[in-house]
């Protein structure tokens, strides 16, 4: 059995309906009742209280952690949940990093996910690490006013990383859980090109087959959004990857293509299998 947390979120949900599909037995873990495919166990637990896990983790030999915003705060302690997946008997864990922890080590969200990352190198079991960019998911901030007022609002308009599309960091999740080529890696995932929250606002126009309009936000204004959802310093960490993205950032990896044997799909792909959010 497979357990996936964040079972619902925008790599969650891709990951446990492909890891079903290949006949494998998953549990979908997320804080709230939720629907999931088909002949999936989903569990409804806190990753905040990982002795909460203890129902989905038994019998499971293999764990998918992504952690919630929460986790990232000072103070919370995500390492206690590679110790209670140890004792509960699973074998494997595939951790979603961020490129973050080798682009920019000393932030305080970078330090703290460095840190779980050596925790699981050393818990003596078998693991994977991914660490992807920024995701094309979150150009779903944008829904609401592109909906209402055919509109995007977002800081530095013109100055583009190499995002990436959630499904393809479930599709190398689903890799590196269940083939042993992948244990012990440590993958950087982006996307195929760097792209501009400019650009991708014409891209959405285009998947919308009508004009949407781009508004730049201040970095304050910026910030005042995103920690309605997200601890202070991760927002602040978030805004200086994308207002001034340093060489390692603006890199484009091979590590979809290596692991998947296709590229990393663009951000177009993405903005036409999910035109109906801006509808």
């Amino acid at each position: 059995m497979i357990v996936v947390t964040g079972a619902t979120g925008n790599i969650g949900r891709p990951l446990t309906r492909a890891l079903a599909e290949a006949g494998q037995q998953v549990t979908a873990v997320s804080r709230h009742t939720a629907a999931v495919p088909n002949g999936v166990r989903h569990v409804a637990a806190d990753l905040a209280e990982p002795t909460g896990l203890k129902p989905a983790l038994s019998g499971a030999k293999a764990l998918f952690l992504l952690l919630s915003g929460d986790l990232h705060a000072t103070g919370a302690s995500p390492a206690d949940i590679i110790g209670e997946a140890a004792v509960s008997g699973v074998r494997r864990v595939v951790l979603l990093s961020t490129l973050g922890v080798v682009t920019r080590p000393f932030g305080p969200t970078r330090i703290a996910m460095r840190a779980l990352e050596d925790t699981l190198r050393e818990s003596g079991l078998e693991w994977a690490i991914l660490r992807p960019g920024g995701f094309a998911s979150n150009a779903l901030w944008w829904a609401e006013s592109v909906r209402t007022q055919q509109a995007v609002a977002a800081p530095f308009g013109d100055v583009g990383v190499p995002i990436i599309d959630p499904a393809d960091i479930a599709e190398v999740a689903a890799a590196c859980l269940l083939d042993d080529r992948h244990t012990g890696g440590v993958y950087e995932l982006t996307g195929p090109e760097v792209i501009t929250p400019r650009q991708q606002t014409e891209a959405i126009a285009a998947a919308l087959g009508s004009p949407v309009r781009f508004d730049e936000l201040t970095r304050e204004e910026a910030k005042a959004a995103m920690t309605q959802n997200m601890p202070a310093e991760l927002a602040d960490d978030t805004l200086d990857i994308l207002g001034s993205p340093n060489p390692a950032e603006l890199r484009i990896s091979p590590d979809v293509q290596r692991i998947l044997g296709r590229a990393a799909r663009p951000f177009a792909d993405w903005a036409a299998r999910n035109v109906a959010a801006f509808r």
